[in-house]
């Protein structure tokens, strides 16, 4: 091991994933190896995020790249204060403190000159004798610098153990001061505390740390993070041997091993266990459903995470006490004037939902739910009830509240929603209505149904529309089709196409798909064509083509009011793909536009962006899509603009976003575009499902184009399998 130090000419390369970094170091030592011909050296190694002007002292050894030379290999870095007035300039104006730029820094270093580092350390308040430097300013930089100081510290502890600088970041923020003592006792707490740390992520940690393969923590973290998965992938609960066989084999530990983890984890009421009917009968294929309605099933183990488990129970028991109460229709509300225009189906649905407390009414595009809606809301202001209209996401809602010309939030809104008092209207202070609809119901999951259901007072009736065929809810359950299943609750089925909508072959070949028939793409269509791409690169090139230059100039549109949907995240017609060169072609970079490389991602002003997680702080809610209107490199900020809401994002936040240019099918339930592109190939066959396609096309409100094959197309059309969901709501309702 040898020692070199100097200061930071330059970042060559950082990876804020793992540390990774190509440093370019103005060395203070004279006579060493590895100098380029403007006397500088280059570093190589999992460093903390360095800025131009830091000054470090390096333990490490020397390499020959067979490309580019001597490299230093660090080992060790220790950060250490600048000594020139030219160092500390450019130390503080390279973006290393928030709120401080290079010209600020120069003001700075002008007034205070060597003591500069000092003073912001240990007399913050002094910065008020700059000029341009008020009382908040001084705090902000003050908060700042301890931040990093303290940040970096742990860094340097983490990166030693593979962490990635973001992922300290957080972790400071999670823990301030207490950081390093939970990560060295307990790293599987950060895959409870910290979003976006999972359980692989703490066990590499773990394990780095020294901590025992065996270890009890490591086994019951283990099989929650087991767990965890299946409610990811949809799943409510999942059987005891399934699990314990599923988390043997993430941790490579016997199964026998842990039976005791699991009971410990029981005991401790971290995971909950019922006995369900789910063992099949013999030569019957397993499926919960398909099992509770074979007559041999019989009670077997299952494990939930305790919120499902309560919001399972709670819906179930909700809608029971729901079901029996005196309906609206024997309390004098009827339904006289309902418009003469209606068909049968949807008088039938306003009846039904007048005459049942609990009702469901669905059906595919074009088949009247909303004009049903709409007259149901007649007969209750007719006859003075108070009702609301809510949806899960903000897209639909406002979709409902437009087709409605009536009032209508997203769940969470209706429910008063606050990150610390919860949900204001529960059971000692629900609603005070006598009627909801909750429209695109298929996308309503357990937890957030419970919360719902809990804010009905008794007597209120609850009316679920949504069209069954759709995917399913992208969190655990399958609300609205296991309330069907249940046979409790009565249906309304539309299935007539209404002559105006007839004329649309994006309506009519969602239909047509829904009953197993390949859609049709004739000449003379205006508003659904197929691009023809036999494998993903083609589809990728016609999906850019279609989107920035054939829509825009055949129809009008702007790429804004146009929505890529694709089945996967990964490959030539992925997710990813599709974004970067979208990104390229829509957005590319200029020299005055600003952009900043955060979480694996390069941001830029005038990004099309979606929020990917629910944040009631800021009131904006996963799915929701909006625009990068300005970034602010100094203050590390960045402003999206959601429907002409501006809502600003520290750049540690912006985990929260991803670019929209592209997204997957399930991240755009609940709402309609303009226009969508889907690509449509075999090597998405892992996705080629009949309800993905469906809900794709039916995004469409004018125009619906596919990049692909016949082949992958029929693929998903004949595959009406729709992945089964451990749920025992139905089951529960029944008893």
């Amino acid at each position: 091991m040898e020692n070199l130090s100097g200061s930071v000419e330059r970042v060559t390369y950082y990876n804020a994933e793992n540390g990774y970094s190509v440093i370019r170091l103005r060395p203070k030592e004279r006579n060493i190896p590895g100098r380029n011909h403007d006397g500088l050296v280059t570093l190589v190694g999992n460093l903390p995020a360095l800025s131009p002007g830091e000054h470090l002292k390096l333990r490490g050894k020397w390499t020959k790249h067979p490309k580019h030379g001597l490299q230093f290999q660090v080992e060790h870095c220790q950060q250490t204060a600048p000594a020139t007035l030219t160092g500390i300039r450019r130390y503080l104006g390279s973006g290393l403190i928030k709120g401080i730029g290079p010209k600020l820094a120069e003001s700075i270093v002008e007034r205070f000159g060597k003591e500069t580092l000092e003073i912001i350390s240990e007399h913050p308040e002094r910065l008020s004798e700059v000029e341009k430097i008020g009382s908040k300013r001084t705090t902000q930089i003050a908060q700042a610098w301890e931040d990093q100081k303290h940040i970096k510290e742990i860094m340097l502890f983490l990166h030693s153990h593979g962490v990635s600088t973001n992922l300290a970041t957080k972790i400071y923020k999670t823990y301030q001061d207490e950081s390093l003592q939970i990560v060295q006792d307990n790293p599987y707490q950060l895959a409870r505390d910290i979003y976006g740390v999972g359980f692989k992520t703490a066990d590499k940690l773990a394990q780095n740390l020294g901590l025992e393969a065996d270890h009890p923590s490591r086994l019951e973290a283990g099989l929650v993070y087991a767990l965890s998965e299946q409610t990811n992938d949809g799943h409510v609960y999942f059987p005891e041997e399934e699990l314990i066989q599923k988390a043997s084999h993430l941790l490579e530990i016997p199964v026998g091993d842990l039976k005791p983890a699991l009971e410990r984890l029981l005991a401790d009421e971290q995971v909950v266990a019922d006995m369900l009917p789910l063992s099949p009968p013999p030569g019957e294929k397993p499926g919960p459903r398909a099992v509770r309605e074979s007559p041999g099933a019989y009670l077997s183990p299952a494990v939930y995470l305790p919120p499902f488990y309560y919001s399972e129970i709670g819906v179930s028991r909700r809608l029971k006490s729901l079901l029996a109460a005196e309906p609206l229709a024997r309390q004098g509300v009827t339904s006289p004037g309902l418009d003469p225009t209606l068909s049968a189906e949807q008088r039938q649905a306003v009846e039904t939902s007048l005459s049942h407390p609990v009702s469901v009414l669905t059906g595919g595009p074009g088949t009247g739910k909303t004009t049903a809606v709409r007259s149901l809301i007649s007969a209750l202001e007719e006859a003075g009830k108070k009702y609301a209209l809510a949806s899960p996401t903000g897209r639909a809602a406002k979709r409902l509240s437009q087709a409605t010309d009536r009032p209508a939030s997203t769940i969470h809104r209706l429910l008063g929603f606050s990150p610390l008092k919860g949900f204001t209207h529960n059971h000692k202070n629900p609603l005070m209505i006598d009627f909801l609809v909750v429209d695109e119901a298929s996308m309503l999951d357990v937890i957030l149904g419970n919360h719902l259901l809990k804010a009905l007072q008794p007597g209120a009736h609850l009316l679920l529309v949504g069209d069954v065929d759709q995917l399913p809810s992208v969190g655990a359950g399958d609300v609205l089709r296991d309330v069907i299943a249940s046979g409790r609750v009565p249906i309304t089925r539309l299935s007539t196409i209404f002559r105006q909508e007839s004329d649309s072959h994006i309506i009519s070949n969602a239909h047509r798909m829904n009953q197993g028939q390949m859609p049709f793409f004739p000449k003379q269509s205006g508003d659904f064509f197929l691009f023809p791409a036999q494998d993903a690169e083609s589809a990728g090139d016609w999906v850019v083509d279609v989107t920035c230059n054939r829509i825009p100039q055949k129809f009008g549109l702007h790429p804004r009011d146009i929505q890529v949907l694709s089945p996967l995240y990964r490959g030539a017609a992925g997710v990813h793909a599709l974004n970067a060169r979208l990104q390229a072609t829509l957005n590319p970079p200029r020299p005055n536009k600003p952009e900043e490389s955060l979480y694996g991602q390069i941001f830029r002003a005038g990004d099309k962006v979606m929020q990917i997680k629910n944040d009631y702080d800021k009131l904006v809610y996963n799915g929701d899509i909006g625009y990068i209107a300005s970034m602010d490199a100094v203050e590390k900020t960045l402003v999206v603009n959601f429907e002409g809401r501006p809502v600003q994002y520290d750049w540690v936040e912006c985990e929260q976003l991803v670019h929209a240019y592209a997204v997957s099918v399930h991240k755009a339930q609940g709402s309609e575009f303009p226009a969508v592109v889907i690509p449509v190939i075999t090597q998405h066959y892992m996705m080629l499902q009949r309800n993905l396609l469906y809900t794709a096309i039916t995004r469409a409100q004018k125009l619906c184009v596919l990049a692909g094959n016949r082949r992958a197309i029929a693929i998903a059309v004949h595959n009406n399998k729709v992945a089964e969901r451990y749920t025992a709501l139905d089951w529960r309702l029944t008893l």
